[in-house]
């Protein structure tokens, strides 16, 4: 198993008239491999939970354990923790800083101790495989777009191998299309080297298309864990929470209570249609 959280809590100014318990007795297995979307709205403890996972937060309460090993033990190595589970924050183009794009996501691998030559292979390898063009390598990448800018930060962790890669609503602020282009390559990438994927968004349309499985938090809780289509199942509960479940499964259930003997498990367009082609031709 990749990651274990273990009776998880945390609390931001404890002892203080601002304490504020953010995690409540967390406990999460990720597998190797796995896609996983988090969703909550604000304040539901989701980018407090991402930051246990690289140890940018220590737990107040619990262990988190990376292939069986403690995070807390003395002697775990928490910097070479950080290039394997790498982590993009939600305005990734805060991270960027460097002159020019290529030095930019050459700077973590040449951190790591490789020599410049072998820093930029991984940096030309990384910015491939986010789609970012060859002419823009030297531009500096302030001058970039959004959604560049957001491949280039991605890039940036990606160049530093990790096994895991953690993601902070990577989408936010970006168009419809440049936010289809950001997720359609975490997608490829997942399928491509099989990297275990965590994806914090407030989107439920975005988690349905892409994710395998979707965690809901509450109030610092793990509310729901299960498949997307699992998940929305219990899409009254969800909108208790101000959460909107994606319109497919609105049209569902509607099917079904107008007596359509579809399932309601559904989460995306293409599932719909094929659900309701096999009831409609009796297959």
């Amino acid at each position: 198993m990749s990651i274990i959280i273990d009776h998880v809590s945390y609390v931001y100014n404890a002892k203080t008239t601002y304490e504020n318990r953010a995690l409540k007795d967390i406990n999460l297995k990720i597998e190797d491999g796995e896609f996983v979307g988090i969703i909550g709205h604000t304040g539901s403890g989701k980018s407090t939970l991402i930051q246990h996972l690289n140890g940018l937060l220590r737990a107040s309460q619990g262990h988190i354990y990376y292939h069986g090993q403690d995070l807390y033990d003395k002697d775990y190595d928490l910097r070479a923790h950080r290039s394997k589970v790498g982590l993009v924050f939600q305005y990734p183009e805060y991270q960027l800083f460097e002159e020019t794009v290529l030095a930019d996501v050459a700077f973590g691998p040449k951190n790591q101790g490789l020599k410049k030559e072998q820093a930029e292979l991984r940096a030309f390898e990384a910015l491939q495989n986010v789609g970012v063009p060859k002419e823009l390598y030297d531009r500096s990448p302030f001058e970039l777009s959004g959604g560049q800018k957001r491949r280039v930060a991605i890039a940036g962790i990606l160049a530093m191998k990790p096994e895991v890669l953690v993601l902070d609503e990577p989408t936010a602020g970006l168009d419809p299309r440049g936010r289809d282009e950001i997720l359609d390559q975490l997608a490829v990438l997942h399928e491509t080297q099989h990297m275990t994927i965590l994806l914090v968004s407030h989107s439920m349309e975005d988690v349905a298309n892409y994710v395998e499985r979707l965690l809901v938090m509450n109030d610092g809780q793990v509310l729901y864990d299960g498949t997307p289509g699992q998940v929305f199942q219990s899409y009254r509960e969800l909108e208790k929470f101000g959460l909107a479940v994606p319109q497919v499964t609105y049209l569902m259930h509607a099917l079904r209570d107008r007596g359509l003997p579809v399932s309601a498990d559904a989460a995306t367009i293409e599932e719909a249609k094929t659900e309701i082609l096999r009831v409609m031709t009796g297959r």
